[in-house]
């Protein structure tokens, strides 16, 4: 009886090793694979926390004019824009947010979409810029990888679910078990391994469900992941009211083809078509038209406007402004005026909502400042962290060897680990997958493989 009794600490001892050691394998190698993508998305998302700022800061000359009397008609500042880019049609225009903003039209010419920022009192033109070469865009595009293609998006989508793996694993590792460091104090001196490993923990555990928070909402950006959801919830009425569409045509284009900047949960929705039947007995109502009428329905001032580029198409104002509550998309019929779509924030489903919110809090947006300082705390917390990780690695690392943290002693915890990957897998897909083939590499080549079991040591 007695050897039983005290076998069972033994035994019970060296299931917490196994499990401690196993987390922090897998802690490290989700690590080693995602410190250069957060790094990348926490520095690019500091910069676009403050887009506004920088626009109004480095860019002033192209936004801030000075209000002088009776601004020009909307059609005339899209003439202008487009007589400015030789060869060029005007696409959507942006209606001045207040009197001392400038009007921005998007022309489509040989070129591509170029922004032209015209001054609305005296038509001059203020800029001309490529929309992909857009400060703001080019920080955002780089903070997706956009510009490398699709499979470096992927990655982008498996890191973001790699961030919350290492927050999930980080805080059990950094749970208190009877030391006093550490966990709220950072002891040594940073000379010292044990000060940049405290360091990271202390950071982690203050900055852990914020950083989970930031890889969560980031998601339905991203091109597998989000773009399931976005389907999902649009085919089953969840994300846009797709009823609003029952009694008006509809064209093969979505939202997100027609205007610059939609909310999420509209970028798939359907684009209506005009009365083409009423092309026979009524001329087109103009841009100047269907500026007025938006603004007569109360959409929010700085809207942008699609124009109709065929008989069929639309008018169609759409806000995605900082107060969620305002934002709204209205689709307009080119030949009537007869608001065909009218869709705002309120009338979204709950997960709508609840996504729109979290990519408003996501992007600084919903609580002025503090959101937005939040958020930037958030970020250098995430820095602060790939740093400390990095530092902390070198120094633990033996000569010539990658330094992986050890095997657990009973390899049997490794089952646990098979079902969560799996788990995360139906949640995840991309970010399941890739758990899988580490576990499966590490398991069945790093271990069976002299030469690299020495590197991986």
């Amino acid at each position: 009886m007695s050897s039983i009794t005290s076998a069972e600490p033994v035994e019970s001892a060296a299931s917490g090793v196994s499990l401690y050691r196993a987390i922090w394998r897998w802690h490290f190698f989700a690590g080693l694979l995602a410190v250069p993508f957060m790094l990348n998305l926490a520095i690019t998302g500091s910069l676009y926390l403050f887009k506004d700022e920088i626009n109004n800061s480095l860019f002033a000359y192209r936004y801030d004019v000075a209000a002088s009397g009776q601004p020009l008609a909307p059609q005339a500042i899209a003439d202008i824009a487009a007589s400015a880019v030789p060869g060029s049609v005007a696409t959507t225009y942006r209606d001045p947010a207040t009197p001392e903003r400038s009007a921005i039209v998007t022309v489509s010419g040989a070129g591509g979409p170029t922004l032209v920022f015209v001054n609305p009192y005296d038509g001059k033109v203020l800029d001309k810029v490529a929309s992909a070469g857009e400060f703001n865009t080019v920080v955002k595009h780089i903070h997706s990888l956009a510009y490398f293609g699709d499979f470096a998006n992927r990655l982008v989508e498996i890191a973001g679910g790699f961030a919350m793996v290492l927050v999930v694993t980080g805080i059990y590792l950094w749970w208190p078990r009877r030391q006093t460091g550490g966990v709220i104090s950072v002891r040594g001196t940073p000379d010292r391994r044990v000060f940049w490993r405290d360091l990271h923990a202390v950071t982690g555990a203050f900055a852990g469900l914020l950083i989970l928070f930031l890889a969560v909402t980031g998601m339905p950006w991203s091109g597998y992941w989000g773009a399931n959801v976005q389907s999902f919830l649009g085919s089953h009425g969840m994300g846009y009211p797709a009823q609003l569409w029952d009694d008006v045509p509809k064209s093969a284009k979505v939202t997100e083809d027609i205007l610059p900047k939609v909310g999420w949960t509209v970028e798939k929705a359907p684009v209506p078509l005009s009365d083409i039947a009423a092309a026979q007995s009524k001329q087109p109502i103009g841009l100047d038209k269907a500026v007025e009428i938006a603004k007569a329905a109360g959409v929010t001032p700085g809207f942008d406007m699609a124009i109709p580029s065929t008989a069929s198409g639309v008018y169609t104002a759409a806000i995605f402004p900082d107060d969620l509550s305002r934002e709204r998309t209205l689709h307009i019929d080119q030949y009537s005026g007869k608001p065909l779509v009218d869709i705002s924030f309120g009338a979204y489903p709950f997960l709508g909502k609840a996504i729109e919110w979290g990519i408003n809090v996501h992007q600084g947006q919903e609580w002025g400042r503090f959101n937005q300082f939040l958020m930037l705390a958030t970020c250098l917390a995430i820095i602060l962290s790939c740093v400390t990780a990095v530092v902390m690695w070198w120094k633990r690392r033996p000569l010539g060897r990658v330094g992986v943290p050890p095997l657990p002693p009973q390899r049997s915890v490794y089952i646990g680990l098979w079902v969560i990957a799996l788990a995360f897998s139906l949640a995840f897909p991309l970010t399941g997958l890739a758990i899988l083939a580490m576990i499966a590499f590490d398991q069945l080549v790093i271990r069976f493989v002299p030469p690299l079991r020495r590197a991986f040591s």
